[in-house]
């Protein structure tokens, strides 16, 4: 059986607390920054430049924004770089080269520029024509945008950054028990892979990703190598739960339900920007640090919620998992281990779990898992 490692769990308290005061520094250096832009009136000042040089709204918005995001970037770099570089190798979390971070991080500028231009567009679009319902047109935009990466991200954004290939005959036993479970959840899959999530980093993870025909089962290396047969089912299963209990509909029509009333509370805040900083109106260029203002103000305040939201899903995901295995014992294990390897606190403090957690704290999980009957 697997147990518990003391001085893990000592290093995966520290290693919690560090990020939980870097997430602190960034918020509170986002807010700051946003504020000056409106405070200062650098924001009109940077509109009134820039339509000197171009009246075009199609290319005024994305100039306007790429300077006050780009900036940010620049100045946020180190604490990036900290968080994503330096911190998950000081706590050995990390396989991943300075070059190979480096690569990750133009790779995802080269995908997320092209990304964020569409919905940019399309937002202001929705500011611009759809009066004061241009919050309900957004909302539905998004919706629409998150579906279509839902589907499209297994097959088109996640092979750029991992490599993933078939069980082979070695795993041909693992294979047949992940479609097995998958049949008897009613789900197809378009089969089983593994990806080198080993290249990257120590943590270990499985997934059922994907919607409709691009829907797959796919496990990092790290937990092939790790875990046994019996764990690593268990982990699918509680990721079949999902599926079975429709979280992937239902989590993307509760975020879109929350982003709405976000979006609606934002064009009243817009409204009252709009004459307190002397914008031209709420589809001005100027006025998007204040629009980044209430959005994330909105998403601090909501993020208990949808965290609340999500702990009640993934511990339904966990009784899935054991009815359709009927392997405490195992799921006990997997979670145990998963506790060592990727360094995951089993007993987090109240207020921290209700803030920041998505799922319930591993020590809950393990003994759900070995009360099972």
């Amino acid at each position: 059986m697997t147990i518990i490692d003391p001085e893990k769990q000592k290093q995966a308290r520290q290693y919690a607390h560090i990020k939980r005061r870097m997430w602190l520094v960034e918020t509170g250096y986002s807010l700051v920054y946003t504020i000056g832009w409106l405070a200062f009136g650098f924001a009109i000042n940077l509109r009134q430049w820039l339509t000197g040089l171009t009246h075009n709204e199609w290319l005024l918005v994305p100039a306007f924004v790429f300077i006050v995001m780009g900036i940010s970037a620049l100045i946020e770099l180190p604490l990036s770089y900290y968080t994503g570089f330096v911190l998950p190798h000081r706590f050995d979390q990390s396989n991943e080269t300075l070059r190979d971070w480096i690569i990750d991080q133009l790779k995802g500028l080269a995908i997320g520029l092209p990304l964020g231009l569409v919905v940019l567009e399309l937002l202001y679009l929705a500011l611009r024509a759809a009066g004061p319902l241009w919050w309900l047109w957004a909302a539905g935009g998004l919706l629409v945008f998150q579906v279509l990466m839902a589907n499209l991200a297994p097959v088109l954004i996640m092979p750029i950054f991992n490599k993933f290939v078939p069980l082979g005959d070695e795993h041909a036993e693992l294979a047949v028990r992940l479609l097995k479970l998958a049949e008897n959840a009613n789900t197809t899959v378009a089969g089983v892979f593994k990806f080198d999530m080993s290249r990257r980093s120590k943590a270990a993870n499985a997934a059922l990703t994907g919607l409709g025909n691009t829907r797959r089962i796919v496990l990092g290396d790290t937990l092939i190598e790790e875990f046994t047969l019996d764990e690593i089912e268990t982990v699918l299963a509680h990721e079949l739960g999902h599926h079975v209990h429709k979280d992937i509909p239902f989590l993307i029509a509760f975020g879109t339900l929350v982003l709405a009333l976000g979006l609606y509370l934002a064009s009243l805040f817009m409204n009252w920007a709009v004459s307190y900083f002397g914008f031209n109106n709420v589809a001005d260029p100027a006025a998007f640090p204040a629009l980044m203002l209430v959005v994330s103000l909105y998403g601090l305040l909501t993020m208990p919620l949808e965290n609340g939201f999500s702990r009640w899903r993934e511990r339904m995901a966990d009784q899935y998992a054991l009815q359709s295995t009927g392997k405490g014992a195992a799921f006990a294990s997997a979670i145990t281990r998963l506790a060592n390897q990727n360094l995951g606190e089993i007993d987090p403090e109240r207020w921290e779990v209700i803030l920041f957690h998505s799922h319930p704290p591993l020590g809950e999980r393990i003994q759900m898992a070995r009360n099972w009957k």
